[in-house]
């Protein structure tokens, strides 16, 4: 049985939580790689449009840098789920770290 992956990470302002066949550091420095997204099939009339919306924002993409700040947790799960778009709403219990708490480009030496 192949592995599956759900990953929660930050995006502009939302929690996306997508299942992937893989996950690991990437060779560019502070960024997560998750390759090989998995999406549902629907066969019935009942659609999930929060899971539509992401197919279609990662329609033809391979693989996904995730800045590494972002990324709220990686799982290992038996089967993969439903991928979802979600608004933190105040009652959730996940905190986003700072993002900008890295500046390129600046001299720290001065």
């Amino acid at each position: 049985m192949a592995n599956v992956y759900r990953i929660s990470f930050f995006n502009q302002g939302k929690i996306y939580e997508l299942y992937a066949e893989s996950v690991h550091q990437s060779e560019m420095y502070g960024f997560v790689v998750v390759e090989g997204l998995l999406f549902d099939h629907h066969q019935t009339l009942l659609i999930d449009p929060s899971e539509e919306k992401l197919r279609d924002e990662f329609k033809g993409v391979n693989r996904t840098l995730v800045p590494m700040h972002a990324v709220l947790r990686v799982d290992e799960v038996e089967q993969k789920g439903t991928s979802k778009i979600v608004d933190p709403d105040g009652k959730s219990n996940v905190t986003p770290f700072p993002t900008n708490f890295y500046t390129p480009g600046r001299n720290r030496d001065t």
